[in-house]
């Protein structure tokens, strides 16, 4: 009876023992009615791929144990390692479950979940269980979601920086992110900025950033320098006066100017009043931030 769930398959193949390349004649038999029929393959899923080879099961078994040692240590407080740390993060983890960096790389908001023991993914036309064994990839999913939360409802780098610098808790933003098509994992440059319009990491750089946390050699994100101010304290400012002589017309052309210019720009006041009332609301959310930075 179609479809057949990966699970019913495995157990098929459990149930009945053969050679590696029967069994791959198989699956590949029962893919194929699948994808006539119009349904998902299910002998695409990870778990049948990591039946039908043995290596790829021992290599993944490697690549989780090495995972396993190197998320605990990734930090995911402070700016901007904390931003980059919870990122990566959720890539070694997505990496260690078995997939492709391409397929990490295109993967949207809406096709990652999570149940209270494990990750569940939608690859393609599949999905794959991540349960929270040597790594807790619960908690690592919840850690990024909660970044994309906060920048959903406060687009700005500077406070999400106070937030980590601080060490404050970050859950409650989790409920601010929007599940949507946009990109799940996003480029940040070295000053923790994120782009405007969500833009997916290529599938190389997914693969640079775990071969460099696994080799030892992940990229050192040093916090910006201070701004400066843009005059120094204490210096010195010479004002020169100039001695103006004034012409008999000086104060008939200024009011003809005002004149004119208030005939030209009889509408702004109407554009101005728009854009102090866009500044308020803008000034009431940031209020709101800052009073819930007080209180922590």
């Amino acid at each position: 009876m179609l479809p057949a769930h990966p699970s019913v398959l495995a157990e098929f193949l459990a149930d009945h023992p053969a050679a590696d390349g029967t069994q791959r004649r198989r699956v590949t038999a029962i893919n194929a009615v699948h994808v006539g029929a119009g349904l998902p393959a299910p002998g695409r899923a990870e778990t049948i791929r990591q039946l039908l080879s043995t290596a790829r099961a021992d290599r993944l078994s490697r690549l989780g144990e090495r995972v396993a040692q190197v998320v605990p240590r990734i930090p995911v407080t402070g700016w901007p390692v904390g931003l980059f740390g919870r990122r990566d993060a959720l890539i070694l983890t997505l990496a260690a479950a078995g997939l492709s960096f391409e397929q990490i790389a295109r993967l949207r908001r809406t096709d990652v979940t999570a149940e209270d023991d494990a990750l569940v993914v939608r690859v393609g036309e599949a999905w794959l269980r991540i349960p929270t064994e040597d790594v807790n990839s619960v908690d690592v999913h919840s850690n990024w979601i909660e970044v994309l939360g906060f920048l959903d409802r406060y687009p700005s780098t500077r406070l999400l920086a106070a937030r980590l610098d601080a060490n404050a808790d970050l859950t409650a933003f989790a409920d601010h992110a929007r599940y949507d098509d946009r990109s799940l994992l996003i480029p940040i440059d070295r000053w923790g900025h994120t782009p405007f319009a969500a833009t997916p990491l290529t599938g190389q750089s997914v693969a640079a950033l775990v071969r460099a946390h696994l080799t030892g050699q992940a990229p050192v994100h040093r916090r910006p320098p201070a701004r400066r101010p843009a005059v120094r304290a204490g210096a010195a400012q010479t004002v020169h006066i100039a001695d103006i002589e004034l012409d008999q017309d000086y104060y008939d052309r200024g009011i003809a100017a005002r004149r004119n210019a208030h005939t030209h720009l009889a509408d702004v006041t109407d554009i101005l009043d728009g854009i102090e009332d866009d500044a308020d609301k803008l000034l009431a959310d940031l209020l709101v931030v800052l009073d819930n930075l007080d209180v922590e």
